[in-house]
């Protein structure tokens, strides 16, 4: 359920904030255009969101700023720490996961999360769409901008490339997480009632819309 990567974001968590903004050179290509990135996901979101990896806050922050109401999922300690710092009392987060969470009382129109649902594997990332699917009403709709590929050779290419270029804490990062390709996301999402397009925001990232048919 993507909690084996708990210590990893215990660790990450003082200094993500410098990652996503460039300061990390390994990870600048993955992180291209983040604020671009979380800007998208926020105008394609509906006014009740539920957001799973809050981290630090950043996507929450842009969601309130633009008015929506927003319910934080968030598995890491130290990252709802430094979102509650960031926001005060602005939202709620809770301790959850894509596979594990509570649900809102009121309805959700759109689950949203970004740089997260790679944690999973393709077995989990299935359990979740298909729990989603059942809970989302017609035409609501999952947002998620996460690292894909467009196949699998494309994947080891770029494996091999970050090996070239001595980036080993990234191609380690690809070999270890659950990246996966266009074309088994597009099944998912269609095995359980979503119509699901792709859009290209970096090198790394795809934007994931997907709407309850």
């Amino acid at each position: 359920m993507g909690r084996e990567f708990l210590e990893l974001f215990e660790t990450w968590a003082q200094s993500y904030d410098e990652s996503v903004h460039g300061h990390d050179e390994e990870y600048r290509d993955v992180f291209a255009g983040y604020d671009t990135i979380l800007n998208t996901v926020v105008e394609k979101s509906g006014s009740v969101v539920l957001e799973f990896g809050v981290g630090t806050g950043n996507l929450t922050k842009k969601l309130l700023e633009s008015g929506k109401k927003v319910y934080g999922i968030e598995p890491s300690a130290p990252m709802r720490e430094k979102a509650h710092e960031k926001l005060g009392d602005a939202v709620l987060i809770q301790d959850g996961d894509f596979l594990s969470f509570p649900w809102p009382d009121e309805a959700i129109d759109t689950i949203v999360s970004t740089y997260a649902f790679h944690h999973l594997t393709d077995e989990e990332k299935e359990q979740a769409i298909s729990k989603y699917g059942k809970r989302l009403n017609k035409g609501g709709k999952i947002v998620f901008a996460d690292t894909a590929f467009v196949d699998q050779k494309a994947f080891e290419q770029m494996i091999k490339e970050a090996k070239e270029k001595g980036f080993h804490n990234l191609a380690e990062d690809l070999e270890r997480e659950y990246y996966t390709t266009l074309p088994v996301l597009e099944s998912m999402f269609g095995k359980h009632g979503f119509s699901v397009s792709f859009a290209p925001l970096n090198r790394f990232v795809w934007l994931m819309e997907a709407v309850k048919q």
